[in-house]
């Protein structure tokens, strides 16, 4: 028995619809982790979102937040953003050290 999505919010409550979103939430690419598995040590290389793959420049936002996660892991430096007059991240360039 299907139960049309307008009632389904309705009959689960709003914590269910809220755990459903953090799930789509992890399951967002993660362009900047990619990027560092196909480096080589040394590198540089610009990280940007590929409309392609589905990436947004909003949904690219949260990738500067990963690349700062790898940094503090000593993993890359970040060696600089990109931000357009909206001060929205649009390309930032990586350096792998490890």
């Amino acid at each position: 028995m299907s139960v049309p999505d307008d009632k389904l919010g309705a009959s689960v409550g709003s914590p269910v619809l809220e755990l459903l979103y953090n799930n789509k939430e992890e399951t967002m690419r993660d362009v900047v982790n990619e990027v560092y598995k196909k480096m080589k040590v040394g590198a540089v290389a610009w990280v940007r979102p590929v409309a392609a793959k589905g990436d947004t420049l909003e949904t690219f936002q949260s990738s500067y937040e990963h690349a700062k996660a790898l940094a503090d892991e000593g993993l890359i430096t970040i060696g600089d953003v990109k931000r357009q007059a909206d001060n929205m991240i649009e390309a930032i360039r990586i350096h792998r050290i490890a």
